[in-house]
């Protein structure tokens, strides 16, 4: 459901806006709090014309031009289509030019691996929307698993009316390719925000926010029920429910056979969870700290904390990974073993398991590194034989994860033995073993391999595991890719922290401080920024050239193309855990220094300047270069800042904005919104600075962010007289600010465009 208006305080006591002494800050004076009606006449009035006024600015010939040539790297029919295995079928949802909202489609392996699948199209998106007049956007499937080894058939599909966070459920049949009938007792959930299982064929486990269920003061679900065929979630019994200032609650079933489990989740707030499993009809809680994240695979629940983490006299250092018995540590056995430990360089991004085995995917000074652990084989300098997979060349971000980790073809049985011949460890019939393998660069198109895995021969101490795998697909060429290198270097931050970034520019490069230079970040909530390659930026940043000019002592002229930069800055994940808890809330401007520090390198080392500098973020990082802009506005020459945060004061009242307290802090409390004060753009803006040139964009559907901080950042500094503000919002498209690959490519265009023309001049 999309959000129409600002968030209600959470219901805590704590009135906004109190006098001091009360124990609450008082809110500053906001002459554009009538922005904070999202559609509002008077307000989409006020869209509009900036609207309006941007595109006026922006939509050149040179736009036409380049939104045409990003929209055909978007909608390229050569680009990788990718695939999950459910059952026998292989299923992808597709957009392109002429299926604009999407095809959901599924094919066999033999037609996939031979390169030009036969897709059976089972949704198309298009036709649904223009029968129903409803701009659906399709945000993925939940299939039910089926029983007895009959082929899966039923799906929940989580259908967006407008592109935002909020979805309504609805079951589908893949066989008849149809959705079931809610008269003939079809699941339907209405619009709302949060998740579905499936607990049984007839049952459904949800947490969710429509159907007059409450929500926490983040605007996520706070009940779980359990739903069965026919009842209404008015009627839903009741099994899980969380006090309203916490974060959201989640409810989920895993239905692998012999391993069945139902659990919920106490999501506390962004960064503390408590979880719990069903046992005889009572919540059993996890006895962890709620830093300690949880999963569980069959018979093992593993744990990677934090925080450093003493468990009988042991401690296990923050992001590292910890394995025990699930049942074992349920009944109290505290035998953890260790599985990961994080070194200065080195740091756990995710895990994944297959069958039997469990690949880790590292990165060391943000390149890629692949593990493989074996459970089954005692390691050396970990619990469990670890394995590097020979498969990430340096300054390239490499996945790996698992195909189907439940498939073990005809096996009934579930030992790997369909009940008749034994067969070794390690090597169960299926694609239960195998993996996929996502590798991308600046410069290297991503590329899709298949693998299998397995144990070598050996004894037990000197056995390893083994993959044999094929390249399945690779992504096109957009852009002419061996003009251009990537470099690492490492800037040195306000504190002596040394911070890396990643430069993508021309071998033909001139250090003469004259090259227009994006410059790109995040720094929050643990998201690392990895090596990626992306047609846009090739195309519209990379290979873009600018006017030829005069060189220096008499060189002949010439012209350059743009350089690319993205900085690894703390907040992020790039080094686990205590990369990420260095930015937080008090300590936020950290972040800042970091990206500053990057810039500051760009411009010493001859890369840039300040004219020819800019800064591009959304949504935290838009947040990032609303300080960049308000904070160290003498080293950049534009801004493009889109669905940011910027109102720290009024964010927690906007939106999911309260559920991001853990990560900057609670301005109604005085102490803290002393500190946060200091990072809120929308409160630092001054009169007499030579602000750079700023282009602020936002998506009036945006129901995690929302549009209006945007909206007050942009109307604040034109009233205050400041020269090159634009403003731009999209009607549609939620936080990702795009639904379909024509909006993706418009509002692509727009960024790219306005940092060109900002930084390169008009003529090119």
């Amino acid at each position: 459901m999309t959000t129409a208006e600002a968030v209600p305080p959470p219901a805590s006591g704590r009135p906004s806006g109190t006098a001091p002494g009360t124990g609450t800050s008082p809110e500053p004076v906001d002459e554009n709090i009538w922005l904070e009606e999202i559609y509002g006449e008077e307000q989409l009035a006020w869209v509009r014309e900036q609207n309006a006024r941007t595109e006026e600015l922006l939509e050149d010939a040179q736009y036409a031009e380049l939104e045409g040539s990003i929209l055909e790297v978007l909608d390229s029919t050569d680009r990788i289509a990718m695939v999950g295995k459910h059952g026998e079928w292989y299923y992808n949802f597709w957009k392109d030019r002429e299926n604009p909202k999407g095809l959901w489609r599924r094919t066999s392996w033999e037609s996939y691996r031979g390169g030009s699948p036969e897709w059976d199209i089972l949704l198309d998106v298009d036709a649904l929307a223009a029968a129903e007049g409803q701009e659906w956007v399709f945000h993925g499937a939940n299939f039910l698993r089926p029983a007895g080894g009959e082929p899966h058939r039923r799906a929940l599909l989580a259908l967006s009316p407008d592109g935002g966070d909020a979805n309504r459920y609805r079951e589908f049949d893949v066989e008849t390719r149809s959705f079931v009938d809610p008269a003939a007792g079809g699941f339907d959930l209405p619009t709302g925000k949060g998740n579905v299982s499936w607990l049984d064929a007839d049952t459904l486990l949800a947490a969710t926010t429509a159907g007059g269920l409450p929500s926490t003061a983040s605007s996520y679900a706070r009940t779980g029920v359990r739903l069965s065929r026919g009842e209404s979630l008015a009627q839903a019994e009741r099994l899980f429910e969380i006090p309203e200032d916490h974060m959201m609650a989640l409810v989920a079933h895993d239905s692998t056979p012999g391993f069945e489990r139902t659990f919920a989740v106490d999501w506390i707030s962004f960064f503390e969870k408590s979880t719990s499993v069903l046992r005889d009809g009572q919540w059993v809680e996890i006895d962890v700290p709620a830093d300690v994240n949880l999963s569980s695979h069959r018979e093992w629940l593993l744990f990677r904390p934090q925080k450093d983490w003493t468990v009988n006299g042991t401690t296990y250092p923050a992001g590292s990974l910890l394995a025990a018995d699930f049942e074992g540590f349920l009944a109290g056995g505290r035998e953890l073993s260790l599985l990961f430990a994080p070194d200065a360089h080195t740091s756990l991004q995710s895990w994944s398991w297959t069958r039997d085995f469990l690949l880790l995917n590292l990165l060391r000074d943000v390149s890629s590194e692949i593990r493989v652990l074996d459970p089954q084989r005692p390691g050396t300098d970990a619990a469990w034989a670890s394995t590097v997979l020979d498969a990430c060349p340096p300054l390239h971000d490499v996945n790996a994860y698992a195909v189907d980790d439940e498939d073990d073809a005809n096996d009934s049985d579930d030992d790997g033995t369909d009940g008749h011949s034994p067969v070794s460890e390690g090597e169960a019939p299926g694609a239960g073993n195998d993996f996929w393998l996502v590798a991308t660069g600046f410069t290297t198109p991503s590329t899709l391999t298949r693998g299998t895995l397995k144990r070598a021969g050996g004894t037990v101490s000197g056995a390893r595991v083994v993959g044999t795998h094929e390249v399945i697909r690779s992504s096109p060429s957009f852009f002419n890719e061996s003009d251009y290198e990537v470099q690492q270097h490492f800037a040195v931050s306000k504190d002596g922290t040394r911070v890396p970034y990643f430069q993508v520019a021309s071998k033909e490069l001139v250090l003469d401080g004259q090259n227009p230079t994006q410059l790109s970040g995040y720094g929050g909530f643990e998201i690392s920024r990895t090596p990626a390659y992306s047609g846009a930026i090739g195309r519209a940043w990379l290979e873009r050239r600018t006017a030829e000019s005069a060189g220096a002592d008499g060189e002949a002229p010439h012209s350059r193309g743009g350089v690319y930069v993205v900085a690894n800055i703390r907040g992020g994940g790039e080094y686990g855990p205590s990369w990420h808890r260095a930015a937080l809330q008090e300590n936020r401007h950290r972040a800042y220094e970091d990206f500053a520090a990057v810039a500051q390198d760009l411009i010493s080392r001859g890369v840039t300047s300040r004219q020819r500098l800019g800064c591009v973020g959304g949504s935290n990082g838009g947040l990032l270069v609303g300080n960049m802009l308000t904070q160290y506005p003498e080293l950049f020459g534009a801004v493009s800042c889109g669905v940011p945060l910027l109102d720290m004061r009024r964010y927690t009242k906007l939106s999911a904005g309260y559920s991001w307290i853990a990560e900057y802090g609670d301005p109604e409390v005085p102490e803290q919104w002393e500190f946060i004060k200091a990072f809120s753009p929308y409160h630092l803006l001054k009169d007499g600075v030579d602000y750079p040139e700023t282009f602020i964009w936002t998506a009036t559907s945006d129901d995690r962010v929302g549009p209006v901080q945007a909206r007050k950042m942009a109307a604040r500094m034109q009233a205050m007289g400041i020269p090159n503000v634009w403003f731009h919002e999209a009607l549609e498209g939620g936080h990702a600010g795009a639904s379909d690959n024509r909006q993706a490519a418009a509002l692509q265009s727009r960024s790219q465009h306005f940092l060109w023309r900002s930084l390169a001049g008009r003529a090119d």
